[in-house]
Formats: C-alpha cells, sequence, structure tokens
C-alpha cells in the first residue's frame, strides 16, 4: 500500500528495462491513445455479444477510471447496432457510507496529542467483503445475469467488484492497474473519493483511510486475482487517454521475462524543507523543483517498473509484478516469510547544501506495531553515507551522559512553548565520511545531517511510522511549525543505546561496526558493512577494479553503485540479459538468476553497496 503523500509529478526517462518479448507478447499490446484501445477491444467481441450478449466487469487499484472507456464503449455500441448498459457495483453492493465509517473511523487515531498530523491507524484486514451490504449481494447476484440479452453489452464496474462472491457473473474480466504515484497524485488532485464517501476530503485524511483501508483492500485482490490468473484483459490506466491493453497472457509473459534480467525500478521524487541540492543536479531533476529532499528509488510499495515492448513503454506497478513473479524474485523462503511483499526498501535522503538536518526521530519496534497498527512487525533503518560537505554528521543514539528525561522535557517544551532544544548535549553523532554505515534497529535515535546524502535501507515497514522527537522549531512549506511525536517517541525509543553501547563489538546493540572481510575472489572483495540478529538484512560492500563474480543463490540482492562512474551486471550463464547502472543507480539482481558478475565499464576503482536477506531470516520475529 502507498503512503506517500506528495511525488513531484516527474517521470523520470532513464530507468527503462528492456527483457527479450516474443513477437506475440508485444503485437498483443494495444496502445495509440483510448479510443484505438476501446475500438480493439470492441472489435474482439462483437460478435459473441450479438449472439448471447455480454457481461463485463472493471475492476482496478484504487483511482482507476473506467469512465471514459465505457463512454466510449457505448460510441462504438451506437455505431455497430449493439445496446450498452452499465452498473456501478458499489453503488449496488457497498453498505452505506455512514455504516463503513462505524467500521473504520474507530481504527484511526484521531487526537492529535497523541499524533498531530492524524497519519496513524490500524490496517483493516476486512477486505472489499467486509465492506459490502449482504442483502444488497444477494440482490445483485440475482439481478445481473438476468440483464444479459443478445445484441447487449453489460458493464459492470468498480472496486471490489471481481472479488470471488462477483466473478462467476461475468463473461470478460477486465483490470485496470497504475502506478502508486498516479495514484495519489489523483487523490491530490480531487479526483477520488474514499470507499463509501460520495466526495473527496481532506487530502492527509483520505490519503490515511486509502492506506489503511482502501489501498490495502485492492492489493490483495490485486494479488489475489493474479495467483488464479482470474483477469482476461490487463489495462495499464497512468493516462486515462492513452490506456494501455494486453491479454492478462501476455502481462503474465512480460513480468516472466523481466525477472530473468537484473532490473531498475524508476523512482519517485519528493521535496522537503531540509532538501539538498545533490540529486537535483544529478538527476537532472526539473529547475521549478525546490529540492529532492526524498529519492524514493526503490520502496516497494511506491516505485514502479519501466519495461519497453516494442514502440510501448509499459510502467507497470512494482507491486503487481512483485505478485506475479514472487517466487522467482525473492525465493520461495522470502515470500512465505514476508507474506508475498517485496521485504526491503531503499531511498536516498538528499540533504546536501541544505537549511538543516532531518528530525531526530525513531520508529517503533514489532510488538508495538503489530498491537497499535496491524503491521508486519517493527520498522528497521539503516544509513550508508554516500556523499558529504564540510562538517556531515550522522547521528545515532544517545550520549553517554544524556539525561534523557531532561531531553524528553525540553523537546516537549520545543513543540509547546516553541523553546528551542540544545539536542546535541543528548544525542550522539558520527562525523560522516563516505563509507560509513549504522544500523538502526526500531527504537533508535537518529538523523541525517545537513550536507550529505545517505542511502538509507529499512524494513518492510514503508516509512511512516517516523516519530518526530525534535525538528528545530523549523516551518514546513505552508508556514507552520511542523508537529513532532512526543508521546509516541518517548514510548518507544531505546534508551540503553548510548555510545559505549552501539559501538561495543561484543554487544549485542553493536550497531556502528567496523566493515569486515566476509569473501574474495580474484581482483575483488566483500565486506560486511553492518549485521545484526535485530536486523533481517545484511549490509554488505563489493570493492573490485575489473570484475566481481556474485551469486544470488536462493536471495535477491540489491546492488548501489556508490562509488565509479558505470557497470554492467550480467548473468553468467546468459550474458544478454545484464543491466547497465551509473553512479548512485539502484539495480535489483533476482533470486532466480545465481551466478552473475559485475563489470567495471568506467577508469576508476569500484564500489558497489550489496544488500541481501541475511542467513536465518526465515527465522527473525517480528
Amino acid at each position: 500500500m502507498s503512503f506517500m503523500y506528495n511525488p513531484f509529478p516527474f517521470d523520470d526517462p532513464k530507468p527503462v528495462n528492456r527483457p527479450e518479448l516474443s513477437a506475440q507478447t508485444v503485437s498483443s499490446i494495444v496502445g495509440g491513445g483510448t479510443a484505438n484501445v476501446v475500438k480493439k477491444f470492441m472489435a474482439g467481441i462483437a460478435d459473441q455479444a450479438r449472439s448471447k450478449g455480454l457481461i463485463i466487469a472493471f475492476d482496478g487499484y484504487i483511482t482507476a477510471k473506467w469512465d471514459l472507456f465505457i463512454s466510449l464503449m457505448g460510441r462504438e455500441c451506437d455505431a455497430i447496432g449493439l445496446q450498452l448498459e452499465t452498473v456501478d457495483c458499489n453503488a449496488a453492493t457497498l453498505k452505506s457510507g455512514k455504516e463503513i465509517d462505524e467500521i473504520i473511523d474507530p481504527m484511526l487515531i484521531w487526537d492529535e496529542k497523541i499524533d498531530p498530523t492524524l497519519l496513524y491507524g490500524k490496517v483493516y484486514h476486512g477486505g472489499y467483503k467486509g465492506l459490502i451490504d449482504a442483502q444488497k449481494a444477494q440482490a445483485f447476484i440475482r439481478d445481473i445475469p438476468a440483464r444479459k440479452a443478445a445484441g447487449k453489452i453489460v458493464a459492470v464496474y468498480g472496486y471490489g467488484s471481481l472479488i470471488p462472491e462477483f466473478r462467476d457473473l461475468y463473461d470478460i474480466k477486465v483490470f485496470f492497474d497504475i502506478t502508486p504515484k498516479n495514484s495519489i497524485l489523483r487523490i491530490r488532485g480531487g479526483e477520488y473519493a474514499n470507499l463509501g464517501k460520495k466526495h473527496t476530503g481532506i487530502i492527509n485524511r483520505t490519503i490515511r483511510r486509502c492506506y489503511y483501508c482502501d489501498f490495502e483492500n485492492a492489493v490483495q485482490l490485486r494479488k489475489e486475482l493474479f495467483a488464479s490468473g482470474a483477469i482476461d484483459w490487463y489495462v495499464l490506466d497512468n493516462d486515462r487517454t492513452h490506456l494501455q491493453m494486453m491479454p492478462f497472457a501476455a502481462f503474465a509473459d512480460i513480468c516472466a521475462q523481466l525477472v530473468k534480467y537484473p532490473f531498475r525500478a524508476k523512482p519517485c521524487y519528493l521535496e522537503g524543507v531540509w532538501g539538498g541540492t545533490y540529486m537535483k543536479k544529478l538527476r537532472h531533476l526539473p529547475e521549478k523543483m525546490r529540492n529532492a529532499a526524498w529519492v524514493f528509488d526503490f520502496i516497494p510499495m511506491e516505485v514502479s517498473v519501466l519495461v519497453e515492448a516494442g514502440k510501448e513503454q509499459l510502467d507497470i506497478n512494482y507491486c503487481s509484478f512483485v505478485h506475479k513473479e514472487g517466487v522467482n524474485l525473492m525465493g520461495e523462503k522470502c515470500v512465505r516469510k514476508y507474506k508475498g511483499y517485496f521485504p526491503i526498501r531503499f531511498n536516498y535522503d538528499d540533504s546536501y547544501h541544505s537549511t538543516g538536518n532531518m528530525s531526530v526521530q525513531c520508529h517503533s519496534g514489532g510488538a508495538y506495531n503489530i498491537e497499535h497498527y496491524n503491521e508486519f512487525g517493527r520498522q528497521d533503518e539503516s544509513y550508508y553515507v554516500v556523499v558529504t560537505g564540510h562538517e556531515a554528521k550522522t547521528f545515532i543514539g544517545f550520549r553517554d551522559d544524556a539525561d534523557i528525561p531532561q531531553f524528553f522535557k525540553e523537546i516537549e517544551d520545543a513543540d509547546t512553548k516553541h523553546i528551542p532544544c540544545d539536542y546535541m548535549k543528548y544525542v550522539s553523532y558520527e562525523p560522516s565520511v563516505p563509507g560509513l554505515q549504522v544500523m538502526l534497529p526500531a527504537g533508535t535515535i537518529h538523523s541525517s545531517g545537513r550536507n550529505q546524502v545517505i542511502l538509507e535501507i529499512g524494513s518492510l515497514t514503508i516509512g511512516y511510522y517516523t516519530y518526530k522527537m525534535y525538528e528545530y522549531l523549523r516551518l514546513d512549506f505552508d508556514g507552520k511549525q511542523r508537529p513532532i511525536h512526543t508521546k509516541l517517541g518517548e514510548e518507544t525509543v531505546r534508551q540503553d543505546r548510548r555510545y559505549s553501547v552501539i559501538h561495543d563489538p561484543n554487544s549485542p546493540e553493536y550497531i556502528v561496526q567496523k566493515p569486515r572481510l566476509a569473501a574474495s575472489g580474484e581482483g575483488w572483495e566483500e565486506y560486511i558493512l553492518g549485521e545484526n540478529p535485530q536486523v533481517y538484512f545484511s549490509l554488505r560492500r563489493l570493492e573490485f577494479e575489473k570484475t566481481c563474480q556474485q551469486n544470488t543463490g536462493d536471495r535477491f540482492h540489491v546492488l548501489a553503485l556508490v562509488d565509479g562512474e558505470k557497470v554492467r551486471v550480467r548473468s553468467v550463464e546468459h550474458p544478454e540479459r545484464s543491466f547497465e547502472m551509473e553512479f548512485m543507480d539502484i539495480v535489483c539482481v533476482p533470486a532466480d538468476m545465481g551466478r552473475y558478475v559485475i563489470e567495471n565499464l568506467g577508469p576508476e576503482p569500484i564500489r558497489v553497496h550489496k544488500t541481501m536477506l541475511r542467513d536465518g531470516f526465515e527465522n527473525d520475529p517480528a
């Protein structure tokens, strides 16, 4: 589920994946504008509609839009002598808006003293079925078949119209998919109202309800539809005037071919008050962007994958790809452990030449997240410093001499009385240099200081269980003082993680580690930068000048080029299956790839950051 509040509306054209696709698959993709897509669709079903009639269902990811497609169907029907009838499945089957509010609202936090931005709540796991009125559903099931008649098309549309209870009603099943970024942009543009609502509401509240209910329902249904192969047609709805349609078998083949290659996701870029300038210049981002504070290079719930398919460029929701090729992509043990979700997320935080530090913050642990949010487990993170300027610092843990109760008092005064807190008296820091790796198990107080770019790597939770404990009395873009989560921070921060403890190799809290050699071969070395039983992923660095041999075994690898100009990542058995990555690109090597090699395409030594699930991850507690 996406929790990306305000992505910048920019489509990065560079990260295009080019798997070898069959001529049959490529030729089955229909583009050329929505009118052309509908014309081709209608041409394929017209004879059957004339002889027997057809009932067609349109479902999709949240914010998908069927209105133009169905309207153009009506135009085509008029031209060829068919009748079109439309049925709004949501209007016909959902509980009333009041009843749905009574189910969902109690699961959300409304106390602004606890959650000042009203971000949080509990994930609703009841699915679309839990929001459907049983009597309305029975009437719907009786009514729809009775509408079918020769010469007639009945178009049933709505979120959840393809749940198993309704699926047998339809002759043709169509699923509209959309990238998380485009979905959020539609919500922010007022183009979506939550399930049961008649119109869109306050943006942040609409997005929160999407995360805890609407998105979750859509994700779980899509996963089940893909697993059962229940879809006939798959439609990419990123631009309602330029839909791209293909048989579901073609979409499945595209995913099956892509997972044979190293691949790169399409990033999302977000502005922030502490944002810097480095990534904006490196990635040639639009001048009108204030900065690129966050670069969501490979956050699974937020990104997409661009695939070249003949003349069409397909922008596919990354989670859809994961649903379709989970085992080949992640390995069977990983799929089983993390319920089909891609379990690690990657982004860059850029404070280079910025106005200040990120907030002093912490994240909650497994038991807390399960009890309070119905989430999978804890939120762990890590920082790897890639680029620094003068006097850059990475804050982690409390100082040995910190008076923590006094710290809590001062951050409370900062929030309520606007009195600055001398946070340097309490929070420890590391002088930032390229190559510094720190681990941030849940509960660790931390911050990325100004004047650096860090590679942030985190666990399955997507990053918004971030409790800001101090924000330097800073104003947000709207001119209001940024809120902090004093109560949540005090409840979840680990007070025992102090400087001497987190640097002690004999302590279980050893999270600022020194690199240690793990493996080597001809011309290359692999170092463990961070590995701790409290974090289920292992952080490593590959160092070489020409080539480096690797093997995925049964676990995916995620690579970031953190020093050097350009490398090629390619399969050993199939050298044509490759991807060329430039400085700070992030590439995933699927678990099923096995042996692969990284080749230096530039003149200088190479440093590649590698992340993988650590040994024994399948036994990791929540």
